[in-house]
């Protein structure tokens, strides 16, 4: 527990210290230099991933770089654990936002870099304010930036991977941008397996793009199995328990 406690204590001390980064960044928001703003959130972004798994003492493997594409693209994958967002931000060399809750608006400093990095929050007790948000997350992605999903909705903490809910896939579907699969295996046993943090190897592998432009409708309906087939690919045995 001690060496959870000391994680924590080690990350509020690590936003604190970023402050002076996130007036840079307001002020490249306020001057309207967009393309300076969003470098300059990717690097600190890319940084922040890396310290907190870093924090728990853990690794990252990845494979498959080379079919992460260049234009906007939703990367949709497994959930292990709470580690898979740093995991995704830290070691995926590509600007990216997601789709969080909206409660996270009240933390400081993370939901500022959040608002930065243009993710979209979404309240699920307000059924208007989701749809507008999904509309939003979708417009992102239409204009160039890419997105993470995690169709599952909750941790499968090292468990079979849970069904893959059609509704993720409909922000893809709608923007017309490919989604990239990506298996993340290990990131449970940085926290979830004890409850607290621990050191551990994390395997992440991204698959092909698969193309989401001009799909029957028997082929969209088909998507979330089609992926979840792809990712639990490079999970074993005990994905498809």
């Amino acid at each position: 527990m001690l060496r959870t406690a000391l994680a924590v204590v080690r990350f509020s001390f690590y936003l604190i210290w970023n402050i002076p980064a996130l007036r840079v960044a307001r002020r490249l928001e306020r001057e309207g230099k967009t393309e300076e703003l969003d470098r300059a959130v990717d690097a600190r972004v890319q940084d922040w991933g890396q310290f907190v798994v870093g924090l728990a003492g853990g690794t990252v493997e990845v494979s498959g770089e080379e079919n992460v594409p260049t234009g906007p693209c939703v990367f949709i994958g497994n959930h292990q654990g709470n580690l898979d967002i740093p995991i995704m931000l830290g070691y995926i060399k590509k600007p990216k936002a997601f789709i969080s809750k909206i409660e996270i608006l009240k933390v400081p400093f993370l939901s500022d870099w959040m608002r930065l990095m243009r993710c979209t929050f979404l309240d699920r007790r307000d059924m208007r304010q989701s749809v507008r948000a999904m509309q939003e997350a979708v417009d992102t992605v239409r204009g160039g930036l890419s997105l993470v999903i995690f169709p599952e909705g909750t941790r499968s903490r090292g468990g079979p991977i849970g069904e893959f809910k059609a509704g993720s896939f409909k922000l893809a579907l709608k923007a017309e941008v490919p989604i990239v699969p990506v298996t993340i295996d290990g990131s449970w046993r940085l926290f979830e397996e004890n409850g607290r943090v621990r050191s551990g190897h994390v395997r992440v592998t991204v698959h092909p793009p698969i193309p989401t432009a001009g799909l029957s409708r028997e082929e969209a309906a088909a998507l979330p199995e089609r992926v979840r087939t792809v990712v639990a690919s490079a999970l074993g045995a005990q994905a498809t328990a």
